[in-house]
């Protein structure tokens, strides 16, 4: 057999460069998405500077569901201002090239990442006699409440509208979630469009390695039926 010749070797690299590239961002695009955790919102579950794998072609054939970790993009100014990116040069081009690829999040993007508490049609309140948060009228247990932590601090009745979700951080005492934002224009409710997919597992550090389970007394609460 014929050894390549080295000028057909140095086309096909090119070549296999640009394809990898190509199917990183197509991965990105519909299927995987890797994001970062930046604060504590979310302990135990996810703790600062995890990086997660976000499945995004589930958004394509389901719904979302109660008790599902979801990334969403700032609703209404959760965060405020998004920082400004001071890289100049071939850092600036570098740090853009793994934006693109997904391997560093977008700075020009401002996501945050929370547990689905209520779907379209829920009406969800906290607390009831036993400082439970229940979800049409059904309590539900929380396993993954920071320890310490109440469902919540403060007391609340909503009634999500078709097309949002409620959502609320693990960390209860150190979530700035859908509580906090009643008065935006959503009324605190994150709209379907701005979910970027459900967190699936934390790939890094490999010490933290695990596949997120769902809440699954919330997944199973049933929606009162209405006349």
């Amino acid at each position: 057999m014929r050894a390549p010749k080295k000028g057909s070797l140095l086309r096909e690299v090119p070549i296999i460069i640009v394809s990898a590239l190509v199917l990183s961002v197509i991965v990105k695009t519909f299927f995987i998405h890797f994001f970062f955790i930046p604060s504590g919102s979310m302990e135990n579950t996810l703790q600062v500077g995890d990086r997660i794998a976000v499945n995004k072609f589930a958004n394509f054939y389901s719904d979302i569901k109660r008790g599902e970790v979801v990334v969403f993009r700032d609703p209404a100014n959760w965060l405020g201002a998004a920082p400004t990116d001071t890289s100049k040069g071939i850092v600036e081009a570098v740090k853009g090239t793994f934006v693109t690829l997904g391997v560093l999040p977008d700075p020009a993007k401002q996501y945050l990442i929370k547990r689905t508490i209520g779907v379209g049609g829920d009406t969800v309140k906290c607390c009831d006699t036993k400082g439970q948060l229940s979800v049409n009228g059904v309590a539900v247990n929380e396993p993954y409440i920071y320890a310490g932590n109440k469902p919540s601090d403060s007391n609340f009745t909503v009634t999500v509208p078709q097309g949002f979700i409620w959502v609320m951080g693990d960390h209860r005492g150190a979530s700035a979630d859908s509580r906090f934002h009643t008065d935006d224009v959503h009324k605190g409710m994150v709209p379907l469009k701005n979910v970027v997919g459900r967190a699936a597992f934390v790939v890094w550090p490999f010490n933290h390695f695990k596949f997120l389970s769902v809440g699954h007394d919330l997944s199973k609460v049933i929606v009162n039926s209405k006349p």
